[in-house]
């Protein structure tokens, strides 16, 4: 052992015996000792008394007889520390043994018959092969394989399954952006190539492993991905790159046959005999010579040899023989698996006609970002059945029709949770379909009971949860409704009361809430509902540097708005209606205003914000004129940077640092207190300016507000710039740059690099490098007044280098 080793190993069980770690004396005692040295080498070599050490050393040595129950010297320490590891060498070794066997023992009943399978996929692996196609027929084990192969291997392992449906298979963009965000705690980018750098830089440096289940609802007939679903390659190009560390299992009943991705096929094949009678023994279920019968007529099929198991001890009194003689007329050897299912949804008809209504019903989730129903998600759909919820519950459990886990990630502790395998799903979901009065009453039920589930917003899973309601009204073609859902407000993390959609906005979720809004927007009777969804469509494209397509939004929403008002007459009874109408129209031409600034067309956004405070100023309103006049202020503090802040400037300043109102004081005003600080700065005040952009810095940090602080610190940079603090500076704008990098927002990403290039003036290289990049974004948007804006301040700077 070397001297580190025996060290640590006294120390724990002299903490272990006195709750006291080793002085440093002692440990050098120790150690010298280890080394064959005598007490007048160890005092000199120390720094004290032969004595001192001797005593030290003598108390040391009884503190381990004690704790060790044998005595112990200074001559026989190095015998006695060997025996001492080796017998707790023993115990471990004798711990680790009885763990493995209660291990094997479990897998007996939970996964068994696949040690074979593991060991290939393990030689795959070593191989070199990145992606691994797992092919079978379904119900074969698939997706048991891959999940139990996984977690062997990797301590994080990331999942998506496919939809049953090939209309309802969800976008590799959002798959994608929800890992990044609840897995590897990553923000995703406003751009899908921008999402999949920044996953293929977490997967370069961290092992995970990658499940991509029941592929085929994606794969054309010649076992290519559909043209809809193409943008699966580009994740699957990620993946088979050899410089990620993770290893990916994709499960299919078809042949994945992509010719571009190098991948490797493994065939898995039924379970043996063997297997199936171990299975059945387990489970106390009587086994003779019937059980290679079922083997046999299964194909040895996992899913069918759990359900006929089940079915057998339930119905069957456990007799194997008896069940066989049942149904040995029927043709099984023909039957496939979904048929197996199939005929299993008859027997349940008749058998328990409620737990079988229950099934069909639960076919309606989608199982998808919320891969498992909790306890009352089922309990909702048994509206007409009060008497034997459970038991009805019970009873699809027992069949082995209900798959079901004490507690999921997602849940609360100790709750259980729910799911259908997905060719049962697929099953329930053309039963129910039958009657459309239960089908869309089904629907209405889950989306009642996901909407109130959700009383407030305090995360991105909170988020999902709430969005998932929209999916079951559209599935009955209920846009209205869906609609509805993305409207509905509620509070969250930043203590406002804000719709869904808006919430989504802020917490990111921009590729599943953009393809919600459109999917139903031109589907949608109720005109107040289209322009509360072309607003936050808008700020959608806005945030993601789609400026001209937000501007349309947003446009049609002030046409829209202005349409309905001049058309209301005005009486007391429509009073909520005049107002609704005239706040959503003057918060459209506010964020119009806000958009051009971004473009630089600074005389159109002095004009919206003008709109606004005309139409707002001194009404029920008036919050939006008060921040048109900010925006205002700014465009004029652009064009008139000699003059000085208007009014609107210097009260707002003196609410929020002076007096901080907790009407302004909070994260929801930090977007504006941001542009209340390039005001202050483009007017040279600048400790004004420094004490609200650390205001807003700090609020923004505090509640996740990524643009905000990006903004702030590039007006830090600026002000450091005035003061020539040039390290200082630049080192403000690299952070910002960052952050909006991360997050993808175009036109702040452009200004950051302008701003860096102005900071870093006096190297010629750099300024052409960040003007450079602030112009190629620019370009892309297309902002010409900003392209022109950049080019005359680099022909300034050219002229003076």
């Amino acid at each position: 052992m070397d001297i580190e080793a025996v060290i640590t190993l006294v120390d724990q069980e002299v903490f272990r015996y006195t709750n006291k770690h080793l002085t440093d004396l002692q440990q050098f005692i120790i150690a010298k000792v280890w080394q064959g040295q005598k007490y007048l080498e160890i005092a000199d070599a120390y720094g004290c008394t032969e004595g001192h050490a001797k005593d030290t050393g003598s108390l040391l040595w009884k503190l381990l007889s004690q704790a060790w129950n044998t005595k112990v010297t200074k001559s026989n320490l190095r015998s006695v520390v060997t025996r001492q590891v080796k017998s707790l060498n023993k115990i471990e070794e004798t711990q680790v043994l009885q763990s493995s066997k209660m291990m094997r023992a479990a897998e007996e009943l939970t996964f068994i018959g696949r040690q074979q399978a593991i060991a290939n996929l393990q030689d795959l692996v070593t191989q070199g092969h990145k992606i691994i196609v797992i092919q079978g027929e379904g119900g074969i084990g698939k997706t048991t394989l891959a999940q139990h192969f996984l977690a062997q291997y990797f301590d994080l392992t990331l999942e998506v399954l496919m939809a049953k449906e090939t209309a309802n298979i969800v976008s590799v963009a959002a798959v994608v952006e929800e890992w990044l965000h609840r897995d590897l705690n990553e923000d995703a980018g406003k751009e899908f190539g921008v999402t999949l750098s920044r996953f293929k830089r977490c997967l370069e440096q961290r092992r995970v492993g990658i499940l991509i289940d029941n592929l085929e609802p994606a794969l054309g007939h010649d076992g290519r991905l559909i043209t809809a679903h193409r943008d699966y390659l580009e994740l699957l190009r990620i993946l088979a790159d050899a410089k990620v560390l993770s290893t990916t299992i994709i499960t299919s009943r078809d042949r994945f046959c992509e010719p571009e991705i190098s991948l490797e096929h493994y065939r898995l094949s039924g379970l043996e005999q063997e297997s199936w009678s171990r299975y059945f023994k387990g489970h106390q279920v009587e086994n003779d010579h019937s059980v290679a019968q079922l083997h046999q007529t299964y194909g040895g099929n996992a899913k069918a040899m759990k359900m006929l198991c089940s079915i057998i001890q339930e119905d069957y009194e456990k007799n194997v023989e008896l069940y066989w003689q049942e149904n040995r007329h029927d043709p099984l050897i023909e039957i496939d698996l979904k048929n197996l299912v199939a005929s299993q949804f008859d027997r349940l008809q008749q058998l328990d006609p409620q737990a079988y209504k229950l099934l069909c019903r639960l076919g309606c989730y989608r199982y998808q970002e919320l891969p498992t129903v909790s306890l009352a998600g089922l309990l909702c759909l048994l509206w007409d059945i009060p008497t034997r919820p459970r038991q009805v519950i019970k009873s699809l459990r027992n069949r082995s029709l209900l798959e079901y886990t004490p507690n999921q990630g997602n849940s609360k502790v100790g709750e259980p949770q729910y799911w259908l395998h997905p060719i049962v799903q697929a099953e329930a979901r053309l039963r129910l379909q039958v009657s459309t009065i239960e089908w869309q009453q089904a629907h209405r039920q889950i989306a009642d009971f996901l909407t109130e589930s959700v009383t407030r917003i305090g995360n991105i899973q909170d988020g999902l949860t709430a969005l998932e309601a929209y999916y079951h009204y559209v599935a009955i073609a209920d846009y209205d409704a869906a609609a509805k859902v993305i409207l509905y407000s509620r509070s969250n993390q930043w203590g406002q009361f804000l719709t869904l959609g808006t919430t989504l906005y802020r917490l990111s979720i921009i590729q599943p809430l953009t393809l919600a809004i459109h999917q139903i927007i031109d589907r949608i009777k109720h005109d107040r509902h289209r322009s509360e969804l072309s607003n936050i469509l808008a700020d959608l494209y806005w945030t993601t540097g789609k400026v001209h397509r937000a501007i349309a939004f947003a446009q049609q929403t002030v046409t829209t708005s202005q349409k309905c008002w001049q058309s209301i007459p005005r009486t007391q009874e429509n009073r909520h209606d005049l107002y609704y109408w005239r706040m959503l129209e003057v918060d459209s031409l506010l964020s119009l205003g806000l958009y051009n600034l971004d473009l630089w067309e600074l005389d159109t956004a002095a004009g919206m914000f003008q709109q606004v405070i005309e139409l707002a100023h001194n009404t029920k309103h008036d919050p939006w004129a008060e921040k048109a006049s900010l925006g205002l202020a700014l465009v004029n503090s652009h064009s008139l940077p000699s003059g000085s802040p208007n009014p609107t400037v210097s009260k707002l300043y003196r609410l929020i640092i002076d007096l901080e109102d907790p009407t302004y004081n909070t994260g929801r005003f930090a977007y504006f207190m941001q542009l209340l600080g390039q005001i202050f700065y483009n007017y040279r005040q600048l400790t004004p300016a420094k004490k609200i952009w650390d205001r807003a810095i700090a609020f923004a940090r505090s509640s996740h507000y990524t643009q905000i602080e990006a903004k702030s610190l590039i007006g830090l940079g600026n002000l450091e710039r005035l003061s020539n603090n040039l390290a200082q500076a630049n080192s403000y704008h690299q952070q910002a740059v960052e952050l909006l990098a991360k997050i993808g927002a175009k036109c702040d990403l452009a200004e950051a690099y302008f701003q860096s290039g102005i900071t870093l003036k006096l190297n010629y290289q750099d300024v052409e490098q960040f003007f450079k990049q602030a112009i190629a974004i620019y370009q892309t948007i297309p902002a010409p007044k900003q392209v022109e804006r950049i080019a005359t301040k680099q022909n300034k700077l050219f002229k003076l280098l």
